[in-house]
């Protein structure tokens, strides 16, 4: 294992550059397992008898749970400094996944599906806190990017592992022993994941020496421009369509088969993270042209829109409408993954940034929880009314764009 992993990660690379690809490889098997399982969680809680209301209180708890308890694990990580302790234990937390083949009620999943976020909860602000390390010297935009890119080459190869597996072993409407069967498959990624990890600490134990401080190291207070981009996000969020429902939908309207709905999923993973690569770049020119770190910002404004139309799309009952939904839905999740996590680095000083990554993630995840709550109860009286709560979070959240824009602006000519 050691020398296979040697050779996936050159050493004539830069440190830097070395330390984000073994982070990006552990992220890819870790979303070979909890992404793939994500894309057949909705209809696997509907075979086990769970509701639609259900899954979407699933959904947003586990989303809620998966960035709210990011600031206190945040916070320890900046009190603490051990950010490889927490990597360790959040992604050893993804035994939670494969363990759903062992599920015999959907209360049973709903734990482990919620077990499985609390380990996102605890790895996610270490990881991207490691990844900023690196990023002083590769450029945020494009160190995030990348390991997106690398993230959701995993989390497209996932649903596409649960697709052929269906394809070839299940005929008709798939019951809870095929899921089961299914999910007994990532183990193997599972032990993966924990082989890089070791190998990466072994590599770089400190990686914060890789790090250069361009922010206002004497600075205590998270600044303004943070807090007007931590609310924009929030609106953003909260009417951001959730794929627990939309998986639900699919399922529920017969818009796909149990094999294509993962395969929905993989084409919005592929999408993402070709998008992030785009998006990550595309930020790091606009703050070097600009001679700004707040510019990048700006590329959010095109977020609100596409938000708005994914549900127009993904709950019709026309499967060509609804696989153009999931390309949109794609394209946003690759603004979230990259310009979100890129610009705490680049908004808040090296000392702050595990709280402000927490803080970040704690209204993410509320809003997710708001969001696909409202979303899951809203499904069973109308779909149109899951349109109207779309629009009018992505108007509120543009309302906010346009203040963050003018702050941005306001000290690009003050020379802040």
């Amino acid at each position: 294992m050691k020398d296979a992993v040697s050779r996936a990660v050159p050493g004539k690379m830069s440190p830097a550059l070395r330390l984000i690809l073994y982070l990006g490889l552990v992220s890819m098997f870790g979303d070979i397992i909890y992404e793939g399982a994500r894309s057949v969680n909705g209809p696997y809680l509907k075979v086990l008898a769970a509701n639609a209301a259900v899954v979407g209180l699933v959904a947003g708890a586990g989303e809620f749970i998966g960035y709210a308890l990011r600031l206190l694990t945040g916070y320890l990580s900046d009190r603490t400094r051990s950010y490889w302790v927490s990597v360790f234990i959040g992604y050893g937390l993804l035994v939670s996944v494969p363990l759903l083949a062992l599920a015999g009620a959907w209360q049973a999943a709903a734990a482990l599906i919620l077990m499985e976020r609390i380990g996102k909860a605890i790895r996610s602000p270490g990881r991207d806190t490691l990844i900023s390390h690196a990023g002083s010297q590769v450029g945020t935009g494009m160190s995030f990017g990348l390991h997106e890119a690398l993230d959701q080459f995993g989390a497209l190869t996932g649903p596409l592992l649960f697709t052929l597996f269906f394809a070839f072993t299940v005929k008709g409407p798939a019951g809870p022993q095929s899921y089961r069967h299914a999910y007994s498959l990532l183990w193997v990624p599972f032990i993966l994941v924990l082989a890089l990890l070791i190998a990466a600490f072994r590599k770089f134990p400190r990686p914060e020496t890789l790090a250069a401080e361009k922010t206002a190291p004497g600075s205590d207070k998270l600044s303004t421009v943070f807090w007007l981009y931590t609310l924009f996000i929030f609106l953003c969020a909260c009417g951001f369509a959730n794929f627990l429902i939309i998986a639900f939908h699919f399922k529920s309207a017969g818009v796909f088969s149990d094999a294509r709905i993962p395969l929905m999923y993989a084409l919005a993973m592929g999408i993402d993270g070709i998008s992030a690569l785009a998006i990550g770049k595309a930020y790091d020119v606009m703050k070097k042209k600009r001679g700004d770190g707040n510019a990048g910002l700006e590329l959010l404004f095109f977020t609100p829109f596409l938000s708005a139309l994914i549900p127009l799309l993904v709950f019709s009952s026309g499967p060509a409408a609804a696989a153009a939904g999931m390309c949109v839905w794609g394209i946003v999740m690759g603004a979230h993954e990259t310009i979100m996590r890129s610009a705490i680095a680049d908004i808040t000083p090296l000392h702050k940034r595990g709280i402000g990554y927490g803080i970040f993630n704690t209204s993410y995840g509320l809003a997710m929880l708001v969001g696909a709550s409202l979303q899951g109860l809203l499904y069973t009286r109308s779909i149109p009314q899951i349109i109207i709560f779309t629009i009018f979070s992505q108007v509120a959240a543009l309302a906010v764009f346009f203040v963050l824009r003018a702050r941005i602006t306001g000290l690009r000519r003050s020379g802040e």
